[in-house]
């Protein structure tokens, strides 16, 4: 079950990412909706997205894992149609072809969402080892249509373990990125406040949180519109010295100035579990296991008293008639409340924009999350990231898909020359041969019989 709680703001801009590098898809793309596994791939054929790929005038294109969740593929479908259909959000849903396009014919949308083939997927119980165990399941091939360009951004309401670890493993991080967070957007007054990281790393290091208040603060100057956001540390108490060796160590490190000239931080010091809703702060800094639980008790505690409300409201006549009254301020509040109308949590410090929308996502939560995930990749939120942490470079050209090339990219170039080592078996009369260097021939020359 993937975190529940995000709130986003719609923004207008009309920039969008750049395609990033990769390895291609094992899937040839063929003419019509569907597309399928080619053996003649030779990793230059790309989908037809339109007038242009990943994203571009006619917006981005959202890559929507349609087997990941607790409702998939019907439900999944619906509100991915539901996204292109009112909100003009191109789609590329992700799948097993005969399964897909039933759900696209039961909505009369045969030829209206392009489909491509996935015949395997992550279960919601499978954690991270499932995506080395499935490399082409359906959530992986959508973090490889980012990865090579032909969408801007994934969707996927699946494990949220099996999601982090195929994204970190098909989109690499960005240059400076440790680890991804994952972000979420509380319903605070009188604004909103991003908790990072709600179950991404769950044993970071304190260093690693540093780089969480980077992301959230460029995702919060994104959603929320915040030019200069206030970051805090959650832990046991407001003290700087309050907190085990990990957030003491933490606070130092956020106090102090940021590390590889990455842009400084606006840090208020420490807060407590009790004002994770107080509004009071911007974003709100933590690791993947006490925001996980933190975020989770919240979900629980608005159950509860949305529970305890409507049983109030609705308990005698009188009770009745004054809701009636208040129904604007109730919907109001219901509509904050609801996080099926608010996208889901958001993964932070990719090579890509990754959504992971609630496990039991309905078909509106969906549409939610592909107009959040369209959001961001306009808004460019992995260049915003690379500027907070690297200064002066772009994501679009950090190349960190590339291995370290052979030679320095200045300077005269110098032959590259190997030296032959003869390795002999262990029956060889003449023995193992050794290395000429001392450091490295210690015991390699074993006699043999």
């Amino acid at each position: 079950m993937g975190p529940a709680l995000c709130w986003k703001d719609t923004k207008d801009e009309t920039s969008s990412p750049a395609p990033h590098p990769g390895d291609p898809l094992n899937a040839a793309p063929d003419s019509g909706h569907a597309t399928e596994p080619g053996p003649d791939d030779g990793g230059d054929r790309r989908l037809d997205t339109g007038p242009a790929r990943g994203s571009g005038a006619a917006g981005p294109v959202i890559a929507v894992d349609a087997m990941g969740g607790d409702h998939a593929p019907d439900e999944i479908v619906a509100g991915a149609l539901a996204a292109q259909r009112e909100h003009g959000v191109r789609v590329l849903l992700t799948g097993p072809l005969a399964r897909l396009s039933q759900a696209l014919t039961a909505l009369d949308a045969a030829d209206e969402l392009q489909v491509v083939a996935a015949e395997d997927n992550l279960e919601m119980n499978e954690g991270a080892l499932a995506s080395l165990r499935r490399p082409r399941s359906s959530v992986a091939v959508a973090c490889q249509l980012v990865r090579r360009g032909d969408a801007a951004a994934v969707v996927s309401a699946g494990s949220t373990g099996g999601i982090v670890a195929t994204a970190r493993l098909r989109l690499r991080p960005l240059p400076g990125v440790l680890r991804p967070g994952l972000a979420v957007v509380l319903p605070t007054r009188p604004g909103r406040t991003v908790l990072i990281d709600a179950g991404a790393t769950a044993d970071p290091k304190p260093e690693m949180l540093v780089q969480f208040g980077q992301l959230g603060v460029a995702y919060a100057q994104l959603t929320l519109g915040v030019p200069a956001p206030r970051v805090g540390l959650l832990t046991i108490g407001t003290e700087p010295g309050k907190g085990n060796k990990f957030t003491r160590r933490a606070h130092e490190l956020l106090a102090s100035d940021p590390p590889h000239g990455a842009l400084p931080l606006s840090f208020a010091g420490n807060v407590e579990g009790g004002d994770l809703l107080a509004g009071e702060l911007d974003v709100i800094v933590t690791d993947g296991f006490t925001g996980n639980v933190a975020l989770k008790t919240l979900e629980g505690s608005i159950r509860f008293a949305a529970a305890e409300l409507r049983a109030a409201v609705t308990g005698t006549r009188a009770a009745r008639v004054g809701a009636f009254l208040q129904r604007r301020g109730l919907r109001e509040l219901a509509t904050r409340l609801d996080a099926e109308s608010h996208g889901g949590a958001v993964l932070l410090g990719l090579g890509g924009t990754v959504v992971i929308a609630h496990g039991a996502s309905t078909a509106r939560a969906v549409t939610s999350a592909c107009l959040l995930a369209a959001d961001l990749a306009r808004g460019q939120i992995t260049e915003k990231i690379t500027q907070r942490l690297n200064p002066g470079r772009s994501a679009a050209r950090s190349g960190h898909f590339l291995r370290r090339p052979l030679r320095p990219a200045a300077g005269p170039r110098s032959p590259i020359s190997f030296k032959v080592w003869p390795i002999h078996s262990r029956s060889s009369r003449s023995g193992c041969a050794t290395p000429s260097s001392r450091r490295l021939a210690r015991s390699t020359a074993t006699p043999t019989r």
